[in-house]
Parts: C-alpha cells; sequence; structure tokens
C-alpha cells in the first residue's frame, strides 16, 4: 500500500509538470527583484518630461565688407597686363570712382547653431559661453517653434557658462539635479541640435567624474553621442535632472569618438548666478604659479606620497607673497581641504569671495606650517616679466669633489643679483654637466636648496652636498627665470 501511495504521489507530480508546461508557466526559479530591476532604461518618459525645456541657439555675427569687387577688379587687370601686355579687355571696371569714397558696407551671416536649456520660467536661458562668444544677435528656438530674440546677460569663458534672456513667461523650467548624487555607470541623456538636427537625443553612461581638462572644472565625463551642435544643451539623469552642461569632446576627426564631456551643474548655477547678478563672475586669487609634484621628489623632500601643489613662483605685492608663500613650498591645504593635485587649489580660490581670510597649510623644507592669506580678485592673466641676468665678470671657483660628483659647479650671487631676483640667498649654477644636465639644470640656474636644506652661499651648498646620501637621489630645488622647480640628481659613481 505505501508503495502504491508514493507511485500515484509521483504520477500527480508529474501531472502537475505537464499541465504547467501546458499553460506557458516556467519551473526555473524567480529571479530577485534587483536582478530584474537591471535592464535597459526607457527614456520616452523623459524625453516628454525635459524635451520642451531644451531650446535651439543660433548665433549671426556682423561682417563689414568693402562694396563693390575693386579689390578682384585690380587683381584681375594686373594679371592681364603681366601675361598678355594691355588691360582686360571689353570689361568695365567695377570699383569704385575716383570722386566716389569707397563705403564699408556691414553684413550678417550665420556664424553658429548650439544648444541651451531653460533655466526660469521667466526667461532665462543657459548655455555654453562659447556658443554665443562674438555673436551679433542670439536666436533662440523653442520646441513649439516660436523664436525669440535673445539678449546676452553675461559669458565666463574660463567655465564656458553663458546666461541669455528671452521676454516671455510661464516657459518650462528645467529641474536641477544634486551632483553629489550622481554615480559612474550611472545612466544619462543628453538633448540638443548635433549638426543643426533640433531635438536629437542621444544616451550613455557617466564613465568618469572629476575629470580634469581645466582650470576651474571638474569635468563629467559620459560616453553619450555630444557633437558639434550639441553644446550647451542638458546632460539629464534618470529622475530627469539636469546634472550638466554639455561642452566638451575628445576627438580627432571632429565628430564624437566615444568620449564626451560636461560641466557639472552646480558649478554652472554658481556662475549664472553670479552673470544674471553682476553679468560678470568674480574670482578670487592668491597670486602663484604652481605645478604638479611627481612621486619621485615627494619621496625626496619627505612629503610621502605625491600631493598638493608645487609653487613654481609668487607675484610681486600678491597675497600670496605678502602670506609669506616661497617658491618651492607645496601648498597641501586651502581652508583645511586637502590639496590632492594642483587643479583643486585654483578651483577653491577661484571660488572664494574676494576679501576672505584664509588658512594655507604648505610644506616646506620637510616641515608643514599654516599661512594666513586674503583673497584678491582674479585680473586678466599679464605677460611674464622676466628678471634680466646680467653678466657680470667673476672668478668661478674650482668645484669640489661633491660638486663634481653632481656634474655642477657654482658661484654666490652678488648682492645686485639678490636685490634683482628678490632673494636672500642661492647659487648660481656656472657650469651643469653629466647627472646635473641629465635631472633638467643648466647654466644660470639658481640653487635654492639641497635635500631640504637652504644654502645661502657656495660654502653652505658645498656643505649640504657632503652631508648627502650619495646612495640616492639628491633633490634640488632651484629657480630659473621667475619659476622655481624640483630636481632630482642621481651622483655618478
Amino acid at each position: 500500500m505505501m508503495f502504491k501511495f508514493e507511485k500515484n504521489k509521483i504520477r500527480s507530480f508529474l501531472m502537475a509538470g505537464v499541465l504547467a508546461l501546458a499553460s506557458g508557466a516556467a519551473l526555473l526559479p524567480v529571479a530577485p527583484a534587483h536582478a530584474q530591476a537591471r535592464v535597459l532604461p526607457d527614456f520616452t518618459d523623459l524625453v516628454d518630461q525635459v524635451g520642451p525645456s531644451v531650446v535651439n541657439i543660433r548665433t549671426v555675427e556682423k561682417v563689414t565688407q568693402r562694396s563693390g569687387n575693386a579689390d578682384m577688379d585690380e587683381e584681375m587687370q594686373e594679371f592681364f597686363r603681366r601675361f598678355f601686355g594691355q588691360p582686360m579687355p571689353n570689361i568695365p571696371r567695377q570699383g569704385p570712382r575716383p570722386n566716389r569714397p569707397q563705403q564699408p558696407q556691414e553684413e550678417e551671416r550665420p556664424r553658429g547653431v548650439g544648444s541651451g536649456f531653460i533655466l526660469t520660467t521667466d526667461g532665462f536661458v543657459m548655455t555654453n559661453a562659447h556658443v554665443v562668444d562674438g555673436a551679433s544677435e542670439v536666436l533662440v528656438t523653442l520646441v513649439d517653434k516660436r523664436e525669440f530674440k535673445a539678449r546676452l546677460i553675461g559669458a565666463d569663458k574660463r567655465t564656458d557658462v553663458a546666461v541669455v534672456k528671452i521676454e516671455a513667461t510661464g516657459l518650462p523650467a528645467v529641474k536641477v539635479g544634486d551632483i553629489s548624487r550622481l554615480r559612474v555607470g550611472e545612466w544619462v541623456m543628453a538633448i540638443g541640435s548635433p549638426f543643426g538636427l533640433e531635438n536629437t537625443v542621444t544616451a550613455g553612461i557617466v564613465s568618469a567624474k572629476q575629470r580634469d581638462t581645466g582650470d576651474y572644472l571638474p569635468f563629467i565625463q559620459t560616453d553619450v553621442a555630444i557633437n558639434p551642435g550639441n553644446s550647451g544643451g542638458p546632460l539629464i539623469n534618470m529622475r530627469g535632472e539636469v546634472v550638466g552642461i554639455n561642452s566638451q569632446i575628445y576627438s580627432r576627426s571632429g565628430g564624437f569618438m566615444g568620449i564626451s564631456f560636461s560641466i557639472p551643474i552646480d558649478e554652472a548655477i554658481r556662475v549664472s548666478d553670479q552673470l544674471r547678478a553682476n553679468g560678470r563672475v568674480s574670482r578670487g586669487r592668491i597670486g602663484v604659479q604652481i605645478d604638479q609634484v611627481t612621486k619621485d621628489v615627494a619621496e625626496s623632500i619627505g612629503l610621502g606620497k605625491a600631493q598638493g601643489a608645487l609653487v613654481r613662483g609668487v607675484e610681486a605685492g600678491s597675497p600670496g607673497e605678502k602670506a609669506g608663500i616661497e617658491p618651492g613650498d607645496i601648498i597641501t591645504k586651502f581652508d583645511g581641504k586637502a590639496i590632492e593635485k594642483p587643479s583643486d587649489l585654483p578651483r577653491l580660490v577661484g571660488n572664494t569671495k574676494p576679501g576672505t581670510k584664509s588658512s594655507l597649510t604648505v610644506f616646506r623644507r620637510g616641515n608643514s606650517r599654516d599661512l594666513a592669506v586674503t583673497i584678491a580678485e582674479i585680473e586678466p592673466d599679464k605677460p611674464v616679466k622676466r628678471a634680466a641676468e646680467k653678466e657680470e665678470p667673476a672668478a668661478k671657483p674650482q668645484a669640489s669633489a661633491a660638486a663634481k660628483s653632481m656634474g655642477l659647479a657654482v658661484s654666490d650671487l652678488t648682492e645686485a643679483q639678490k636685490k634683482e631676483l628678490k632673494l636672500k640667498g642661492g647659487v648660481k649654477i656656472d657650469t651643469a654637466t653629466d647627472a646635473a644636465t641629465r635631472a633638467g639644470l643648466r647654466e644660470g640656474d639658481i640653487v635654492l636648496a639641497i635635500n631640504n636644506t637652504e644654502v645661502a652661499n657656495a660654502k653652505e651648498f658645498e656643505a649640504a652636498l657632503v652631508k648627502a646620501d650619495k646612495t640616492k637621489p639628491v633633490s634640488v630645488l632651484f629657480r630659473r627665470g621667475d619659476w622655481a622647480q624640483y630636481a632630482l640628481i642621481r651622483p655618478s659613481r
């Protein structure tokens, strides 16, 4: 009986399976809810939601031309005189008559096509600065085909952000997203006018964040197809929020090659707020020229890891000079925020209001110290004025054994040279050979420190070299013109 019961159970189970297959039901395990959610996204609702907020921007520029074809006419006459020995036959002159002065004429020509998006319901539109740069007229076309002549509120070339205004109300404004929530690998979408093709939608993922391609912006890198004409359009997340402005592409052909860059929307909003309030952007500056800290240099001077911004030069009379910053310093913190790479410093300083008192942490000669600096307002770039090097006859000392192993011969600076270069000490390189030239040093460079030890004269220079461990690279802080930098000399054995 027991066997019969089990046999009937098995028969019932098999019959249930047959019926399930017949009805189309699957006998496979059900996937977890989070696995089911990992499917390709549908962007249709996002396009309906954000599309009306995206605009097409056309620009026009005025070109001044001379009236008539006088220049071409004169060139043709000269051609006939040279090759045929006579004036151009049977063709009346097209140039101006002697008694009629030639009048310049202005002609409006299409300049370019870009994209933008409506920032506020009362008509403020955000785009790229390079889209409207040099335009005499900006025309904004909405999705419903209404066209407006826009007024330029302001443009900031450093961040490539611009704001224009159209006279309209009740417009569909975008929602601004939180850039801190944006993750690498997240789906994003772009809407714009590539090659003048309006209302074009492309999509992809965020491939990197904090990408350095400019002084003031940590770009969002994506694989969204961006082409000429997309500039100024929005980068949109899956919540329908704008997280960036499409600005640049990496390309060897002029078209999309798989990498595009967008301005983070928080940076863009910060700029647009100033443009709307003042028509310009005010940025902070401390007046230092900076460079990267290499791993070898960081290890040789005791910094540990390659971080911070190496100060190569300090402008005379600048906030940096008044704060006590010196060439060769490595700025590791600004207002308590770590400087991981050189580009971090101009961003933090640039976003600080001029007049603010801030703190700096610098690494100098093996030790960290805090400095107070008052932020000034950034000025237009000025050409660097290099100090003239006076050739003064002087007896060049015989290099010691230690200096020879480095490939160097040096001499003291005169008081006039120190005053001109604004230095307290240092030695001038008279000869650089072998190990020194391989390290990048050359005649005329000024050595300021050896292995974190300042050298005021040739005697101190020799003493520092004698103390140096010849089995390790010797770090040399030197100045060339207005710029300070490090070199690593590997002594000859």
